[in-house]
């Protein structure tokens, strides 16, 4: 609703469209034909402002960017849906129950619980921002478990806020997506940009530094809140892989004992494990860990699932006691897809960019990049579509005004993965895992949102 009041005030559609068979692109408008129109709409990979007037009211044409956008992240609340209920269910396996519980067994008491859940789903999340997601969820439900069962005064909501600290680091991480696309050959702004190694990018000493710096302040923060934080009261039924065994009390006869065979699931895990290794091994290009994808996470997840509760009928089992958590997953995706629909369509994403661009100079611009990414990244959550959309405006502005590329780059980053903290797109899986509400973390994510500003400000001031 916010969107469409600033889409009814602004008419952003109005302002940057120009006469027919014009294009905006970088500022710049150029006299196209239809064919040409199609041609770079399809290189930039973003939609550029509406060249023709419309004869449709503007409140329907609103409602068609929406619906145009409801449909465009399918694919990605697949994956989403998938990491969550596959996450989920390998936490239900004996083995990785012990591994967590050997880590949250030194969770003593609140400040201790927030601090080493901080810290070890940063360092998973600027490794892959879907396995430091899960897996700082995952800590944070088996800390809380781990209280109840003994009776420890806890803080669950500042503890599921600490297992969300690895979405502060990601964009700046082996999976971001702005520092990954550019340091491709053929990504679609090679021509303005030139391929950008991330040695230049995640690898800089500006971004070591930043990283290290949140690796060792949030922790601290958390733990030191902890201390000062009231004991919330929470109910929730425990992820027990113990019970998942009790069900199979009928013997299985016929075709349901390879459901219960542990020879074929370790044969299918084999397989499965396999081919995602030979990747690892054999992935043509790219960086060193570049094949970390959100598809070939979830490949190793089904593949370790299958292993370790060892027969289909157990995984099975597990997965379904999983997927309800998805559901908020399943709906919450398409309407947000449909406001970054209605953000990309209409113009108002570049409206904004190119309003901090408007008002900065060569050392305020990588700051006005900050803010205007971490502003966007509120109404386009999707860190690799929100680049698809403002990686051109980031690129020129930094050309005209002559400051370091990588850098405009970085500042990028960090303002999309800055205002994740209070950005609900991105916690639907934790929430998912852990049953708390939003509300309940914010107050704490803000924290870390705080945190954020003053590391990655300062070392763009800095550097």
């Amino acid at each position: 609703f916010i969107t469409i009041a600033l889409l009814f005030v602004i008419q952003p559609e109005e302002r940057v469209s120009s006469s027919k068979n014009e294009i905006v692109i970088n500022g710049k408008k150029i006299k196209v034909s239809k064919d040409e129109y199609d041609a770079l709409t399809e290189k930039y990979k973003v939609a550029p402002p509406v060249l023709e007037t419309h004869t449709t009211a503007y409140p329907l044409l609103i409602l068609q960017w929406w619906e145009k956008g409801f449909w465009e992240l399918l694919e990605f609340a697949m994956q989403m849906a998938l990491i969550l209920v596959l996450g989920h269910a390998l936490a239900l396996t004996p083995f990785f129950n012990s591994i967590i519980q050997k880590i949250v067994s030194r969770c003593t008491n609140t400040a201790s619980a927030a601090s080493i859940i901080a810290f070890f789903a940063i360092i998973m999340g600027f490794f892959n921002w879907g396995l430091g997601l899960i897996f700082g969820a995952l800590l944070a439900r088996k800390a809380a478990e781990h209280a109840v069962a003994r009776n420890i005064p806890f803080n669950y909501p500042l503890v599921g806020a600490a297992g969300y600290a690895g979405m502060l680091v990601w964009h700046g991480g082996l999976s971001g997506s702005a520092p990954l696309t550019v340091a491709g050959a053929d990504h679609f702004l090679v021509a303005q940009a030139g391929v950008i190694p991330v040695d230049l990018t995640l690898f800089s000493a500006m971004n070591i530094i930043a990283t290290a710096a949140i690796l060792i302040l949030v922790p601290l923060l958390f733990y030191f809140t902890g201390k000062k934080q009231a004991v919330t009261a929470f109910e929730f039924s425990f992820l027990n892989a113990e019970k998942l065994s009790a069900k199979n009390t009928a013997k299985p006869t016929g075709a349901e004992k390879l459901d219960h065979a542990k020879w074929l699931a370790y044969l299918f895990a084999f397989l499965i494990l396999s081919a995602g290794i030979y990747k690892a091994l054999h992935h043509p290009g790219g960086t060193l860990l570049s094949f970390i994808t959100l598809n070939y996470v979830n490949f190793i997840l089904f593949g370790m699932g299958v292993l370790l509760h060892g027969s289909i009928s157990r995984y099975a089992k597990a997965v379904d006691e999983a997927v309800g958590g998805a559901a908020g997953i399943l709906i919450q995706f398409p309407i947000y897809a449909g406001i970054m629909g209605m953000m990309k369509y209409s113009g108002l994403l570049l409206l904004f960019a190119d309003f901090f661009v408007s008002v900065s100079n060569a050392f305020t611009l990588p700051l006005f990049t900050f803010i205007s990414a971490a502003v966007v990244n509120l109404f386009v959550p999707s860190g690799g579509g929100q680049w698809a959309v403002q990686g051109a405006v980031v690129v020129q502005s930094a050309l005209d005004t002559g400051i370091s590329l990588p850098k405009n780059i970085m500042a990028f980053a960090y303002g999309d993965q800055l205002t994740n903290m209070i950005q609900p797109f991105w916690a639907l899986p934790l929430l998912g895992i852990t049953g708390l509400k939003a509300k309940e973390l914010l107050p704490y994510t803000f924290l870390l949102m705080l945190a954020g500003i003053l590391v990655y400000g300062g070392v763009l001031l800095i550097f």
